[in-house]
């Protein structure tokens, strides 16, 4: 093996990082630019409700087209040309001078983002021949991506702290740059040798199907489930989706080959990333309001705060591969998950005092259980495709994300409230206003009550942090035992459709059993 190919791999490997982490970073950076971005353009509450979830829209919409379109016209020529999107989309989001262009502008991110994420896990499939790098190298964008969730906080928190609200997108920018400019002198072009078309009408589909089912999962947490719009955009996607699923079983060439989901390592592995993201999306909210509103804690510090857990996903991460070469993926997936769940039971004990030692224990297992099950996850979805479809398999592994976050927060955020309120019990004396800011929320309780009433508050608002945490821990543990069920026997070869994929057979592995 020559030197100059093995740098160029690993060139390729960190530019593809870089870029993962752009967009998780981004991803929650958003909130923390809110509250600032709405007192200096006063957007109405539904504009604020569009300015922070267009971007997961369309993103989560448009993952299965791009990343078959990369298959078609290259992805290294999508990622460069979603690169420079994003770029600009940035800048237009940072100096946005009136709500609607900054949805408008929000929106371009998360289609540009569409791009990016399958673009660069299917560029690393091709790059990395060799099982065991490619394992390592897979293993290392992915606990990137989730090490940029924690990292997003941390970042806008020092922005913030010292700029506008527009620092927080304006600083994609440079890096952009530097993956663009990279990017052309080290990524190599890669793209289906047959690529045949790219079925419009399944592609629209996908995109509608997407779109309405994730809004109608938001607007049910926000709205309650009996809002009109709530069943008019849920069944607009559930539609749309069952169309789409009966037009991939008729094409010759479908979008995604619905006959992988036969393979049980296949099919768990999708479930895993699901509740992966669920989990993890919904207890990064849930303790981000923790620090801030019970502990009081600024918005840096609460960042700083959760740096421990992405350290810890990075080196779960890292410990996928040797970790499947020694125990076999149908151990190691379980492992993950069971850890993830591990960690929600151990933050059973913080409560409304500062005690941050409570925390670093169960945020280091959680981060690890993560770190772990993402990495694995999404070496399994890869693999499981032939390498001509590398951007389609990486769509489906990133959309399977989106939704779990999307399902999280939704879900999670929506049972933390409604223990909040249900828990709560209101002091006496309190006016009209008082009580009724008091019944919202914590954040909105913070602005002119008593101590008392705030002291109420926060047990409540810990009572139902309490219960949220239990029912992740209650999913993943759950998840974990399917897992491990179903991943158990061993898998036979089928006849009239895809082989029967071992998931300690493949190529993952370097000591399969």
């Amino acid at each position: 093996m020559n030197r100059p190919a093995t740098d160029r791999r690993w060139a390729t490997l960190a530019v593809c990082c870089l870029a993962a982490l752009l967009l998780a970073i981004d991803a929650t950076v958003v909130t923390l630019a809110v509250p600032a971005l709405t007192r200096a353009l006063r957007p109405s509450a539904n504009q604020i409700l569009w300015i922070a979830d267009v971007y997961g829209f369309v993103l989560g919409g448009l993952l299965v087209t791009m990343g078959n379109l990369g298959d078609r016209i290259g992805r290294r020529r999508l990622l460069l040309l979603g690169v420079a999107l994003f770029g600009l989309a940035s800048a237009a989001t940072a100096f946005a001078p009136s709500p609607a262009l900054l949805i408008a502008a929000r929106a371009a991110l998360g289609a540009a983002g569409a791009t990016i994420m399958p673009s660069t896990l299917s560029i690393l499939r091709g790059v990395f021949t060799d099982p065991r790098e490619r394992t390592w190298a897979i293993s290392l964008w992915s606990s990137t991506s989730v090490a940029g969730f924690a990292l997003g906080p941390v970042l806008g928190g020092l922005l913030l702290g010292h700029f506008w609200w527009g620092s927080v997108f304006l600083v994609n920018v440079p890096v952009c740059a530097l993956v663009l400019a990279a990017g052309l002198l080290v990524l190599p072009e890669s793209r289906a040798p047959q690529p045949g078309r790219l079925d419009a009408p399944s592609a629209a589909l996908s995109v509608v199907g997407m779109v309405t089912a994730v809004y109608a999962v938001k607007e049910a947490a926000r709205s309650g489930p009996l809002h009109p719009g709530v069943a008019v955009t849920a069944l607009l996607g559930i539609g749309a989706l069952t169309a789409f699923v009966r037009r991939q079983r008729r094409l010759a060439e479908p979008l995604i080959d619905l006959r992988l989901f036969r393979r049980r390592a296949y099919g768990v592995s999708v479930a895993a990333a699901l509740v992966a993201m669920f989990v993890t999306a919904a207890l990064s909210l849930l303790f981000a309001q923790y620090f801030q509103l019970v502990l009081g804690w600024s918005q840096l510090r609460s960042g700083l705060a959760g740096l421990p857990g992405a350290l810890t996903a990075v080196l779960g991460g890292g410990a996928a591969a040797p970790a499947v070469a020694a125990w076999g993926r149908r151990r190691v997936v379980p492992l993950g998950l069971a850890l993830m769940g591990l960690g929600c039971l151990l933050y059973l004990p913080v409560g409304t005092a500062a005690d941050y030692p409570l925390v670093l224990l169960p945020m280091a297992v959680f981060g690890a259980g993560a770190g772990l099950s993402v990495a694995v996850t999404n070496h399994t979805v890869v693999e499981a495709f032939p390498p001509d479809r590398a951007g389609a398999a990486a769509a489906v592994s990133e959309t399977a994300f989106e939704v779990g976050a999307a399902l999280g927060i939704a879900l999670i955020g929506t049972l933390q409230a409604a223990v909040y309120r249900a828990r709560l019990t209101l002091p006496a004396g309190l006016t009209g206003d008082q009580a009724a800011r008091l019944r919202e929320s914590l954040g909105d309780a913070l602005t002119g009550s008593t101590s008392t009433a705030l002291a109420a508050a926060r047990r409540s608002f810990v009572a139902g942090v309490h219960i949220a945490t239990l029912t992740c821990a209650a999913v993943a543990l759950a998840a974990a035992a399917a897992a491990l069920l179903v991943l158990r026997a061993r898998p036979r070869t089928r006849t009239g459709g895809p082989t029967e994929f071992d998931p300690d057979q493949e190529v993952m592995t370097s000591g399969a059993r």
